[in-house]
């Protein structure tokens, strides 16, 4: 239901704008506004999409939670398709989603109302890649190479049965 009143009303405050903007400063100027944002925030969403994928590299290398910069690029990438649509209002829109204060309040809500009952990076132990065939929990790995040498001379400190 939500889903439907946003494809209604979000056209219907589109037009309203352009209405309301183009008589107050004329069709022109106006276009010249909808096409001035649509390449401002390319450029936005670029740098800001950048830092985010610097983020979650950053996340992934330390084992950290990627939640919040994965979110964070969903909300750049969300940003840009509205900077992209022609309007004033999914514009500011857009611009509000490339603010980091924004971002962060909208993923503090967001986390909020949803419950994560398993987050897990790399193999589980119940995968049979991490177990050991033969029962135990560490499988170690390595290489070795047969060194021959000459047997060893007994000890004159050990008497043996040809020492006497």
């Amino acid at each position: 239901m939500y889903l439907f009143l946003a494809f209604l009303l979000v056209p219907i405050i589109e037009i309203a704008l352009f209405i309301q903007v183009g008589g107050l400063i004329g069709l022109w100027p106006t276009l010249a506004i909808v096409v001035l944002t649509a390449f401002l925030g390319t450029a936005m969403v670029r740098t800001q999409g950048r830092m985010a994928m610097g983020q979650l590299q950053r996340a992934f290398s330390e084992l950290d939670d990627p939640t919040e910069p994965l979110a964070n690029g969903a909300m750049i990438l969300l940003s840009g398709v509205l900077l992209m649509t022609p309007g004033f209002f999914t514009d500011a829109i857009g611009f509000a989603l490339l603010v980091p204060g924004v971002r962060a309040a909208v993923f503090r809500y967001l986390k909020s109302r949803v419950t994560i009952t398993q987050f897990q990076m790399g193999p589980s132990p119940q995968d049979g890649a991490a177990r050991d065939p033969f029962g135990g929990d560490d499988i170690i790995d390595g290489e070795y190479s047969e060194v021959r040498t000459k047997p060893a001379q007994p000890s004159k400190w050990v008497e043996g049965p040809h020492q006497h």
